[in-house]
């Protein structure tokens, strides 16, 4: 029975102790202390550093060893020498007469296509029908017309050409209609001199003129002509032309024209006196429909001058006229 107490007695005040340390857990552990990283190795160790006072000989740049001759070991006294002048100048080689296509295709179509292949790269052919002016003309005193067109048949070089323009009163005979039969050879980039013939059917009467003469194209696309005439009765005559397209836009297209002819000497029988005889101005707007086909409204001033109005006004004619124009432009 006393063993039976003490024991209980025992458990009763160990309990709460018991309880206690249940409650909070078990007690930490401590942390280990952190290991100190090791000093790295000093990379001078166990080195004699005196040797460093001083760069080493192998850090010292040395130049660059002189190229070798090329002509060492050879005797050069058997060389010929040759001098700048007879360089280049030795023939072109023979062109080569086999074409390398004959040996898979048939040789005369190859021979075909090379031809073509010629002239259309170098060696052209070609035409052209061009009416310039083709116009009515409302004045006073009575409406008109006016044509001026050239047509041109050849290559790049050498064309033949035939020119024509006139005017004249609707109602009326023809007041002017001329030709030009002539051969055009190309003198320089942008430049033809021709030389031929030309014949006035109008006015009466008629008369013939051997023609010199050169157009082209002057720089900012001034299209120029100069020409001079000798008749078969020994006049005299010069004409200059001018104009100039001025694109508005790609089909909308202003054009100023100007001509000016002259006569070295008095020509009573069809009204020409000496000295500049007329003058034309005109402004014309065309709108191009396609490149080939564009008509065109604008205005024209033209005036005799000198003997040549003195002319006109005893013929009972205006010596300065203004017409209004309205006409197509077109080639082919």
């Amino acid at each position: 029975m006393r063993h039976f107490l003490l024991v209980t007695t025992a458990l009763l005040i160990s309990s709460p102790a018991l309880a206690q340390h249940e409650g909070h857990g078990a007690p930490p552990v401590a942390a280990p202390a952190p290991t100190p990283e090791p000093k790295p190795a000093d990379p001078h160790a166990g080195h004699d550093m005196s040797a460093m006072d001083q760069p080493a000989a192998t850090d010292v740049p040395q130049p660059a060893p002189a190229p070798s001759d090329p002509h060492a070991g050879h005797d050069m006294s058997a060389m010929p020498e040759v001098s700048g002048t007879e360089i280049g100048n030795a023939p072109a080689p023979a062109p080569p007469e086999d074409h390398a296509a004959d040996s898979l295709f048939d040789p005369a179509e190859m021979a075909r296509s090379r031809d073509t292949l010629r002239r259309e790269h170098g060696v052209f052919n070609g035409s052209m029908i061009l009416f310039d002016l083709a116009e009515y003309q409302a004045r006073k005193g009575g409406d008109g017309y006016r044509w001026e067109a050239e047509a041109w048949f050849g290559g790049d070089i050498d064309r033949f050409m035939v020119k024509t323009e006139g005017e004249g009163t609707f109602g009326e005979p023809i007041d002017d209609a001329e030709v030009q039969l002539l051969y055009s050879r190309a003198v320089a980039p942008y430049w033809n001199a021709h030389v031929g013939v030309r014949h006035d059917f109008r006015p009466d009467p008629s008369r013939t003129y051997a023609v010199v003469g050169i157009e082209g194209v002057a720089p900012y696309w001034f299209h120029l002509s100069g020409q001079l005439f000798l008749s078969d009765k020994g006049d005299f005559r010069a004409r200059a032309e001018g104009s100039y397209d001025q694109r508005i836009t790609q089909s909308l297209i202003l054009s100023p024209r100007a001509e000016f002819n002259l006569s070295a000497q008095d020509m009573p029988a069809i009204g020409v006196g000496s000295g500049l005889t007329d003058v034309e101005l005109g402004l014309r707007l065309r709108y191009e429909v396609r490149k080939e086909f564009a008509p065109y409204v604008g205005v024209e001033w033209s005036r005799k001058v000198g003997d040549t109005a003195r002319y006109a006004s005893a013929a009972g004619e205006d010596a300065s006229v203004v017409n209004f124009v309205a006409g197509i432009r077109f080639w082919f």
